[in-house]
């Protein structure tokens, strides 16, 4: 990874981000959604995420893409403007109020000896 804050983009705003819905996308989505973006639209999400966002996660995934690039990897995959995955979370969670365990009740421990009733 590559520090070149003294290059950094300025920050667009967020109608221009090469990303539908980039503050909503998953992290675990990330990887591969930015996978068809070249350098400069990269940069651009990278300078947004660092003056709004600025999550590590999230920074790491989008540096080291860029790395990449940099280092010869060509824009390829992945389709920054397909909806995240069906029935992930924003987190990238797949469990739904459906599909989520049953609240059990707290386990209450009875016995407050080692001896046994009797």
């Amino acid at each position: 990874m590559t520090d070149d804050r003294t290059h950094e983009t300025p920050a667009p705003a967020h109608d221009d981000l090469p990303l539908p819905d980039y503050d909503h996308l998953p992290v675990g989505t990330l990887a591969h959604r930015v996978r068809p973006l070249d350098a400069g639209a990269l940069e651009k999400v990278i300078a947004y995420e660092r003056s709004h966002g600025n999550r590590l996660p999230v920074l790491t995934v989008l540096e080291q893409r860029l790395e990449e690039l940099r280092q010869g990897a060509q824009p390829s995959g992945g389709d920054p403007d397909a909806p995240p995955p069906q029935g992930e979370t924003r987190h990238g969670s797949k469990a739904t109020p459906q599909t989520a365990a049953e609240p059990s009740p707290p386990d209450r421990y009875q016995g407050t000896s080692s001896h046994p009733r009797g």
